[in-house]
């Protein structure tokens, strides 16, 4: 697929988006939808949810893979990597700063522009949900469908929920709408060779298989280092949140990084804006205090993206060809509605129950709901004022 844009616009998007996106992986996915569909249209609604269900189905960061691919469609690979690195810098910056001065934030448990924050991204991922159901959801099938999967990742919770209800999704919508193949298209998959996507995935299983040997062959730190967190990258489904029993068994049983400090980073990483994988270069900072220090948390970070890089450069262009073929083009309608029912699931937890705690929370998450859908205010606006409002208002 040819690019449709430069990274120059790339760029200023997703520097943008790595600013503010604060709440998550899922809350990401509606400033995703918000940016990219409804207002800049680099792609529609079906895209998007095709993208999304490739991303859920791939092992790592989702909404940081959504990223890559995101740059990638719209201007080749250096459009990918524009976007993130434009996407990750701002919390990798603080994660590292803040790695320099840990303690100095204090309890941000107790922070009421935190609470805000979180107000802020159920606002968002509500948005995204009520646009993406409208779209992807159009007849009463999908619409059934994307109800009972939502109650199915509900009743299942963990990573195996959301890729059971996509997969389902796949074979329903395959059997329900196998009637709406394009005439006259060939059943028979016929896939072009992509020699640099498959040198990506060839890549991506040989370190995954080489790194383990490697380390404990030469005994090398910086080389351990790279493993584990490459590992923890590649192993991770559902989201980031999903890395912190992986990296806390990585870290803290070999006595890199103390617990209490452990704990400290990953708080200090939710109230900030891009990825939750940034929280690796906090780890690699923190481990051994010094004036390159950050050169250790970048080597960390570049490991714990590295594997979803690869996959996704790997996969996308043969998922842009599956994509087309008439077959597909029906699973993928029960996949999407799978897609909707599962960001419905997560509105309610983790990103609801985290977020409401009290009557006065609910009100403001309507508020803000009505402020990004009825009147229409940029994310990054409702962003500032939800966290005024914690901050000032709510505590």
């Amino acid at each position: 697929m040819k690019p449709a844009g430069n990274p120059r616009e790339v760029f200023a998007a997703f520097l943008k988006l790595g600013l503010i996106s604060f709440g998550g992986p899922v809350a990401h996915l509606g400033y995703f939808h918000e940016e990219f569909v409804v207002r800049r249209r680099w792609l529609d609604d079906d895209a998007f949810g095709d993208l999304v269900a490739l991303c859920q189905f791939l092992p790592g960061p989702a909404s940081s893979q959504m990223v890559f691919a995101l740059g990638m469609r719209r201007a080749g690979v250096p459009g990918a990597l524009t976007a993130s690195f434009c996407f990750t810098a701002p919390s990798a910056i603080l994660m590292i700063l803040f790695a320099c001065g840990v303690g100095a934030a204090g309890d941000l448990h107790k922070a009421g522009w935190l609470d805000g924050l979180k107000l802020a991204a159920v606002a968002v991922v509500a948005q995204a949900v009520w646009g993406m159901g409208r779209k992807l959801c159009p007849d009463r099938a999908r619409k059934i469908f994307a109800l009972a999967a939502a109650a199915f990742v509900l009743v299942c919770p963990g990573s195996a929920g959301p890729l059971a209800a996509i997969a389902l999704g796949a074979l329903i919508g395959r059997w329900i709408y196998r009637g709406e193949n394009t005439p006259g298209e060939s059943a028979r998959l016929r896939i072009r060779a992509h020699p640099a996507a498959g040198s990506c995935l060839f890549a991506f299983f040989l370190l995954l298989a080489l790194l383990p040997a490697l380390a404990s062959a030469t005994g090398n730190r910086t080389l351990a280092l790279f493993d584990s967190f490459y590992r923890a990258g590649s192993l991770v489904f559902g989201g980031g949140h999903v890395v912190l029993p992986l990296l806390r068994a990585e870290v803290v049983p070999k006595g890199w990084v103390k617990d209490d400090v452990f704990m400290a980073g990953y708080g200090a990483a939710q109230a900030l804006p891009g990825p939750l994988f940034t929280f690796a270069a906090y780890l690699g900072t923190v481990m051994r205090p010094g004036s390159r220090a950050w050169l250790r948390g970048l080597w960390c970070l570049l490991a714990i993206f590295l594997p979803g890089w690869l996959l996704v450069a790997g996969a996308l262009p043969f998922w842009e060809q599956l994509r087309k073929k008439g077959w597909m083009q029906a699973a993928l309608k029960g996949t999407n509605a799978a897609v909707v029912g599962v960001l419905l699931a997560a509105l309610y937890s983790p990103v609801g129950t985290e977020g409401i705690k009290s009557a006065p929370d609910a009100g403001v998450a309507l508020i803000a709901f009505g402020l990004l859908e009825l009147w229409k205010l940029p994310a990054w606006l409702v962003v500032l004022l939800a966290a005024a409002t914690g901050q000032f208002l709510l505590k």
